[in-house]
């Protein structure tokens, strides 16, 4: 039998956009970006969140002040229900990725498993 991963991966692509949870994500990423106020929140959390990130993977240390001003701009951006939904919703996202992830890595789990 002559597998092709990535026929697969598409398909499980498709699968994703076509889910329950995808699709909750998709409306209230719509919810959010057709309301100004929510979307300039949004995106500033988002901003700081990916400059924080890259900051760590570059191996620099994140200060207590952008420590502080991150939780500030959260705090702020929760205080919004359609912001807070969509955060939500995207965790629940991550959550099933996480779980397909899970799936997919089960081969080698026991094949580097076996070998203990």
């Amino acid at each position: 039998m002559n597998t092709n991963l990535y026929d697969y991966a598409y398909e499980l692509e498709k699968a994703m956009r076509s889910s329950d949870e995808f699709k909750h994500l998709q409306e209230m990423y719509k919810s959010v970006t057709n309301d100004s106020e929510a979307s300039q929140m949004f995106d500033e959390f988002r901003n700081v969140q990916m400059q924080l990130q890259q900051k760590q993977m570059q191996g620099y240390d994140i200060t207590e002040d952008e420590v502080m001003r991150a939780q500030e701009i959260a705090n702020r951006a929760q205080e919004n229900e359609k912001v807070t939904m969509l955060m939500e919703a995207e965790q629940r996202m991550s959550m099933t990725i996480t779980e397909l992830n899970k799936i997919i890595m089960k081969p080698l789990d026991d094949l580097y498993g076996s070998m203990a």
